[in-house]
């Protein structure tokens, strides 16, 4: 090998193992933030049962709702501009998107807490004990992101590391009280731990004050992304709490247990999205041809991996998923199927979607997620009206195939208008 060759492959070489290392960090973390969140759901599963575990399932799905909106505000704007840039300009960037995490969960909150006082009875107590700590919960989503757009993912694995160390005492006190409200602010209060840990790790404080300054600089990206990102979490809400209301709050846990029945594999992909965006700008910026072939090995990785992992459950017996979900077994294992094809849907489509946020293209990114939304609660509602739990398993199920679709034609114009707008203007005499 001659010593031009020698200088070529070695940063080829180096970049790969980069790479590699950051996608690994990714899948790490999120193994442990998904182990957290299944260990919650078997607890909570186990020691409730079915009804009170659709309780604490519907206060779930309102979390995730707030946490698409912060996401969308304050994190996702983060990961297309400030990933892999100087070290000043990312602390000056985290200060800020982490104060706007914060001040939207502070706010949320105490609207969620006089929302739970208003309602009483079973479900008022959980939504109350939610806006209690929502703002851990999202300063504590806000530090990862914050760590993996600088390509420390070591450090968000360490954080995810001392919310489940934190976790354990505080769900042995749950456990003892017995109440569904006892458990969430276990799993928050928690989770306000890490959120305080990330504060020293990065030696970065949230600066609330300056939230609003944040929102007006990445308007054009965020309130998009706000918009994309709730309505996808309020597609699964509003059929969470449409399922509740036409096959009972304990359709709500068969569907939440076989979630959590998929809990391994969303990891892998959970894991993947937080590096993904990063990554494929990376990929834009270095060789933007090679964009589209990394977006359909991530989004086809994802979707044969869901496959494989939804055929190995099928083969879980009886026994065993009761020892694992109790009573919320038997409705859940009903459900394998459906679920599996609705996870490999969102994996392929999740390829695509990487690939529009490093384009920074919002708005075909939004009119995807719009329409796979609608769909989604369209095919969630219209299946239990028709056949129940079952039915509105199978009715998302084809949703996400085929929005996933959508989000590939969307990626395919994206990419051809980003290759017009980089061709150099020619000026004739």
């Amino acid at each position: 090998m001659t010593t031009e060759e020698e200088k070529t492959t070695t940063p080829a070489g180096s970049a790969r193992r980069a790479v590699v290392g950051r996608l690994s960090w990714g899948l790490a973390d999120q193994a442990a933030s998904s182990m957290s969140n299944f260990a919650v759901g078997v607890y909570v599963a186990r020691s409730l049962g079915p009804t009170a575990f659709g309780v604490f399932s519907l206060a779930w799905v309102t979390y995730g709702v707030v946490l698409g909106a912060s996401r969308g505000l304050a994190t996702d704007p983060l990961m297309v501009r400030f990933s892999a840039v100087p070290e000043a300009s990312w602390r000056a960037a985290v200060a800020r998107s982490s104060g706007a995490a914060l001040g939207l969960g502070t706010a949320v909150g105490a609207v969620c807490l006089l929302v739970g006082l208003a309602l009483g009875g079973s479900v008022g107590p959980a939504f109350a004990c939610l806006g209690v700590v929502l703002p851990g919960l999202l300063l504590q989503d806000a530090w990862r992101f914050a760590f993996f757009a600088a390509g420390a993912g070591k450090k968000a694995f360490v954080n995810d590391l001392v919310w489940g160390v934190a976790l354990v005492p505080a769900m042995v006190v749950a456990d003892r009280v017995g109440s569904v409200a006892a458990f969430v602010l276990a799993w928050g209060g928690s989770a306000a731990v890490a959120a305080g840990y990330g504060s020293l790790q990065s030696a970065i404080r949230p600066r609330v004050a300056q939230a609003r300054g944040w929102l007006r600089e990445q308007r054009d990206l965020g309130y998009r992304y706000l918009v994309e990102n709730s309505s996808l979490s309020g597609a699964g809400q509003l059929r969470a709490y449409g399922l509740g209301a036409i096959a009972g709050v304990g359709a709500v846990g068969a569907v939440r247990g076989a979630e959590l029945l998929q809990g391994p594999f969303l990891a892998l992909l959970m894991g993947l999205s937080l590096v993904t965006v990063a990554e494929a700008a990376r990929v834009l910026r270095q060789a933007p041809h090679r964009l589209g072939r990394f977006c359909l090995l991530l989004g086809g990785g994802q979707a044969a991996a869901a496959l494989l992992w939804g055929a190995a459950l099928l083969l879980v017996p009886d026994r065993l998923g009761e020892l694992v979900l109790g009573g919320v077994w038997h409705s859940a294992s009903e459900l394998i199927v459906p679920a599996t094809l609705s996870v490999a849907g969102a994996g392929l489509g999740t390829g695509a979607a990487a690939g529009l946020r490093a384009l920074g293209a919002a708005r075909r990114s939004l009119r995807a997620q719009l329409f796979a939304s609608v769909c989604y609660a369209g095919g969630g509602l219209g299946g239990a009206v028709v056949a129940g739990t079952v039915g509105s398993a199978w009715g998302v199920a084809a949703a996400t195939v085929g929005s996933s679709a959508v989000w590939w034609l969307h990626l395919r114009a994206g990419r051809r208008e980003h290759h017009v707008n980089s061709i150099p203007e020619v000026r004739t005499s």
